[in-house]
């Protein structure tokens, strides 16, 4: 019996570990922890005929993030006045375009570089 007890303390202390750590990564992604931070996930769709690509950029600080500048590659630029805190904006880049990355900078020492990154395929999807 005594056995028992200690499995299941051992199993209720796993699953609770488990639990705290896939609730504090919720946590962060709902809650903004820094000022200034934004994420940006450019993603390139490989068609038989074309190629479409989408940047979404969101603003994840506590701030507004004010004078982005978007550079799409191949000269090809954007630029956005403000991005509240929480909001998303989706962003194609020119049909002439590239995609090889995508490079966005702001105010208060923003700068990220990302390359392109292709959609996985699935069985029956447009595409595949």
């Amino acid at each position: 019996m005594k056995n028992y007890t200690i499995l299941i303390i051992l199993m209720v202390g796993g699953i609770g570990a488990v639990g705290f750590i896939f609730g504090s990564d919720v946590v962060k992604m709902s809650i903004p922890i820094q000022d200034y931070e934004i994420f940006v996930d450019p993603i390139i769709d490989k068609q038989d005929l074309f190629d479409v690509g989408r940047i979404t950029i969101q603003n994840t600080g506590s701030k507004p993030i004010t004078n982005i500048h978007v550079n799409f590659g191949d000269g090809d630029t954007l630029d956005l006045k403000v991005l509240e805190p929480g909001d998303k904006i989706l962003l194609s880049p020119p049909s002439e375009n590239s995609m090889q990355f995508v490079m966005i900078s702001a105010d208060n020492d923003i700068f990220v570089n990302k390359a392109y990154r292709e959609m996985p395929k699935m069985v029956g999807m447009m595409g595949s």
